[in-house]
């Protein structure tokens, strides 16, 4: 909402504009007036809607064109007043007065009028005839008034409802011509429904409804007040209310009932709660909340914005199967301005045999965007309304930024739960073989993958002590010309050759020595492809005397050419290197070290998948 409201008064001279001004401020008929008052700032403490409001008079006499237009185009509404008991000051309304404002504002900024009809103390008859057909030709036009500067009559509603037009304008919400909501009131309304809609059965119960009530307008409805509303529903619309619950349509009649009646602040209050701005777009300042993130930090979900998104995928799960089938994922985003998960991401998570994204899936693509593009995280979880659920003061309070990475290497610990591994190779290595395999995928699922489709990451769950991990593979661009520092930035490198290809392990060794030789980022060599003939590579030395040499692991084996799902060992071995960074060599070619590492890793698995399945049977 605003934080402060420019009202200007116009009109022809003589009809009151100074005198309404000084009644307001001073409660009493001045008998001395001026041509016109000096601007008036009204604190918001006295104010109905408490904002501050600043009251600007005209006088012809006193002021030039110029200054005029100026002040037009800085009101926020203008009062165009004139004397009921002068025929001509009502006619100077349509010819002079609201021609002249049009030409001197935005098009695109409409600027809010109100008719004031003074003097009603001097005539005993209403001059509403007259302007009723004025107020429908003109759509800017959202109220009229009569009031009487000398028996104080209507003055405070007068500037209330001038406020009023500027805090909860109809004009965005409302079009009399058709006497129904405008386009885009239906569509964030509609979305205000499906946010609010917890359980996602297309009706709002009684529980919704004063949840809905309690962060809207804190405070519940009384059960005799939620039945009444419900009985005002029932009576106007066949399908408003169903198994004694608000439908759509009864939630969209009962705004539409509220404007009508000149209500209308009660759904900006809906609206604005639910980051709506004037124009009914999503507030950039609701989208994306201040969030610091110190240098050399990373961006997590914390626990609470995983219960929510828990339960947006349970709340959208409607078959219970543990995955998001195309409809139900298209409902998931319908409070989305668009739609956003493409098919790649089919391919940078973990889905079911019908190529769904399971609910392991669906919770890693919420850790990738938020590890990578926070503000794009915090975007999303404001269309799904995670302030609002889950009463947080923004989507911020769903990110932790973790501990700077040189602090966990001088502690030997980290709190993270989200370590990045940068995989290079030449081309034709097995780079998104190796991706796609920690999905589950062997080498004949991954041929069926479109290269429009195609994804530089794969994200899923590792198991290293038995704490659930995420490990974000990247694929980065083999071209040394493109190489950034982004490319370099990560927990753990892993280098990708091709065993049957003599020429590709220098371009491992190459990359090492260039960009990695040097830091302390642990780096794992990847012998890919074990399945095919291994052949001696041409190079200086062999890749196991390579990694002796640089202290490095052996080469591990790896083939994606499985009848099963490939093996997955050798990435608990890359998530427990990224957390463990200090640990010596001797450490690393230790077995014994990786068996406890691992340990337990399926056990964890299986029982945090069945975990889900109990909550579901509980819920």
């Amino acid at each position: 909402m605003r934080k402060d409201v420019r009202i200007l008064l116009v009109g022809e001279p003589k009809v009151g504009k100074t005198s309404l001004i000084m009644s307001l401020v001073s409660e009493e008929f001045p008998e001395v007036v001026p041509y016109r008052v000096e601007e008036i700032t009204i604190p918001a403490d006295v104010t109905p809607e408490r904002v501050p409001t600043h009251i600007v008079d005209y006088s012809e006499a006193e002021q030039t064109d110029e200054q005029l237009f100026q002040e037009i185009s800085k009101a926020n509404v203008i009062c165009i007043v004139y004397a009921v008991n002068n025929k001509t000051s009502i006619e100077k309304v349509t010819s002079h007065w609201i021609p002249l404002i049009t030409e001197n504002t935005d098009k695109d900024s409409r600027v809010p009028l109100i008719l004031v009809g003074n003097k009603s103390d001097l005539v005993e008859h209403s001059s509403m005839e007259t302007i009723l057909p004025i107020m429908n030709q003109y759509s800017d036009i959202e109220t009229c008034v009569e009031c009487s500067a000398k028996n104080l009559k209507n003055i405070s509603e007068l500037f209330y409802y001038a406020q009023k037009a500027v805090l909860h304008p109809t004009g965005p919400l409302y079009c009399p011509e058709k006497k129904d909501m405008k386009p885009l009131c239906v569509k964030a309304l509609t979305r205000i429904f499906k946010v609010s809609d917890l359980d996602n059965d297309g009706i709002l119960n009684d529980n919704e409804l004063n949840f809905f009530q309690r962060v809207c307008f804190n405070s519940p409805l009384e059960p005799q007040a939620l039945e009444d509303v419900k009985n005002v529903v029932r009576k106007n619309l066949i399908d408003g209310v169903q198994h004694n619950g608000l439908t759509l349509k009864g939630f969209l009649f009962l705004h539409t009932l509220f404007i009508q009646r000149g209500r209308h602040e009660t759904t900006w209050t809906v609206l604005r709660r639910f980051g709506y701005d004037d124009d009914l777009e999503l507030n950039q300042d609701y989208l994306f909340p201040p969030l610091k993130i110190p240098p050399d930090c990373t961006t997590e979900l914390n626990h609470n914005a995983y219960l929510f998104l828990q339960s947006v995928f349970d709340k959208h799960d409607k078959d219970r199967d543990c995955a998001l089938s195309p409809d139900e994922l298209r409902d998931l985003f319908d409070v989305f301005p668009y739609m956003p998960w493409g098919p790649d991401v089919n391919n940078t998570v973990c889905t079911n045999d019908q190529g769904w994204i399971t609910y392991q899936g669906y919770l890693s693509q919420w850790t990738l965007t938020t590890y990578l593009d926070v503000q794009r995280c915090l975007e999303y979880l404001g269309y799904l309304g995670y302030s609002i659920i889950a009463e947080q003061e923004s989507q911020a309070a769903g990110i932790t930024a973790t501990r700077a990475k040189k602090i966990d290497l001088q502690k030997k610990q980290t709190q993270r739960n989200v370590f990045r591994c940068n995989v290079f190779g030449d081309m034709s290595s097995g780079k998104s073989g190796f991706l796609q395999a920690f999905l589950g995928r062997n080498l004949m699922r991954q041929k069926m993958i479109k290269e429009e489709h195609r994804s530089y990451y794969a994200i899923s769950t590792t198991y290293v002590y038995g704490q659930e991990k995420y490990l974000l593979l990247h694929e980065v661009f083999p071209d040394f010309d493109y190489l950034t520092d982004a490319d370099m930035a990560c927990d753990i490198v892993c280098l990708v050759y091709d065993v049957s290809n003599p020429y590709s392990f220098e371009y491992c060794a190459n990359v090492f020595k260039q960009y990695f030789m040097d830091s302390k980022t642990p780096c794992m060599m990847i012998a890919a492809k074990s399945d095919l003939p291994e052949v001696k590579q041409m190079y200086a030395c062999s890749p196991l005397e390579f990694c002796r040499r640089h202290k490095m692991p052996p080469p591990q084996s790896f083939t994606c050419n499985t009848a099963a799902e490939p093996n997955r060992e050798i990435y608990t071995k890359l998530t427990t290197m990224a957390m463990y960074p200090h640990i010596i060599q001797e450490d690393l070619t230790s077995s014994t070290f990786w068996l406890r590492a691992s340990v337990g890793a399926t056990v964890f698995a299986v029982l945090g998948f069945a975990v889900y399945r109990l909550l579901l049977k509980t819920r």
